[in-house]
């Protein structure tokens, strides 16, 4: 099937690009398809077509050309077409009619908008620079639809930097992240053993899924890669390299037939992690170790011990006595990760003395 970004190409391609032309042809602007939706991230199919998908485009604008806006988008809106390659470009039922500073839309699949507001609707941040509290209120999610798509024309290459300064997490944030997944680990990893002891089959699963959880994000870390949000996570992480090692063990967790058999596969993938930690050089990364929880029948990796070589190895002060990496580590709830401001209300209660944007 033509995936979404082929579609929004051509679409950009044979209509958006020869309107503007014709209507700015000075204008200097970048082009792409970036933002929400299954097809920014590559994993859109059939099924993806029911609802608030088809041509799309977000033009770029520079500050100083935000005063062309209403006249580019009043073009647009007398010269597309209702539909281009038997598609809709005609979006009403979507709600697109908005009108924020630096960011205009219509009933169409043209968004027009600044770098800046971009990044303000995304993560809630300006251009920046960023502090390291600034990324903590930064959902991978989210700075995961900056970085994807792709990118169809760029005037003086200025998304391109803004892409690349986004490309991943600073080193000590990174570390913080890494630290807080471990730590995770070891605040329940005992816990598969305890409830299959106790008899509770449901709980120790329960408990084994978390693990795997977080077992899945410290390999995205590993390998510098933002997680998507939960329906695209499994699939994403198919995608790493590490997955060829760790999928079978991640599988046989949350399919084992009893506690022990699924500790026995935590324990190993946990292991293979610790190790991979190693071998790409992350800084504080402690070998790993597989021993008995105290005295009890439970075979755990030492994972305080590799929480505390990451966090040992983080240089900002203020960073290394936080509990939590970002605001993604502290919440899972949509309402939260999809507001940047809610966000950064929640991580300015853990670091109260940054300034907020």
């Amino acid at each position: 099937m033509t995936t979404g970004l082929q579609l929004s190409r051509r679409f950009y391609e044979s209509l958006v690009a020869p309107i503007i032309a014709r209507a700015l042809p000075q204008l200097s602007y970048a082009a792409a398809r970036l933002g929400d939706g299954s097809e920014v991230l590559g994993f859109d199919t059939e099924m993806s077509a029911d609802h608030n998908y088809g041509p799309t485009v977000q033009i770029i604008l520079d500050a100083a050309d935000v005063a062309h806006a209403d006249v580019l988008m009043a073009a647009l809106d007398a010269q597309l077409p209702e539909r281009f390659e038997d598609w809709t470009i005609r979006f009403e039922s979507v709600g697109r009619h908005v009108r924020a500073d630096g960011w205009l839309t219509s009933d169409h699949g043209v968004e027009l908008m600044t770098l800046e507001a971009l990044l303000r609707r995304q993560v809630g941040a300006g251009l920046g620079p960023w502090s390291n509290a600034d990324w903590l209120r930064f959902p991978e999610q989210r700075l995961l639809t900056l970085i994807a798509g792709a990118v169809f024309r760029d005037d003086g290459g200025q998304l391109a930097d803004l892409r690349q300064r986004l490309d991943y997490f600073p080193r000590d944030v990174r570390l913080l992240r890494l630290a807080t997944e471990w730590d995770a680990i070891g605040e329940e990893r005992a816990f598969v053993g305890r409830t299959g002891e106790l008899g509770d089959a449901l709980g120790s699963r329960v408990i084994g899924s978390r693990l795997v959880e977080h077992l899945m994000r410290i390999a995205f870390l590993v390998e510098r890669r933002y997680a998507p949000y939960p329906k695209w996570f499994g699939s994403a992480f198919a995608r790493l390299d590490s997955a060829a090692v760790l999928q079978p063990l991640l599988a046989e967790a949350l399919e084992a037939a009893d506690w022990q058999q699924r500790e026995a596969a935590i324990a190993r993938a946990a292991e293979q992690l610790a190790q991979l930690q190693l071998e790409h050089g992350i800084p504080g990364a402690v070998p790993p170790r597989i021993a008995s929880y105290f005295t009890r029948p439970f075979q755990v990796i030492n994972a305080d011990a590799i929480a505390a070589g990451l966090r040992g190895a983080i240089t900002d002060p203020m960073l290394r006595q936080l509990p939590v990496g970002g605001i993604d580590q502290l919440t899972g709830m949509v309402p939260i990760l999809t507001a940047p401001e809610q966000a950064r209300r929640l991580i300015a209660a853990l670091v109260p003395d940054q300034p907020g944007e």
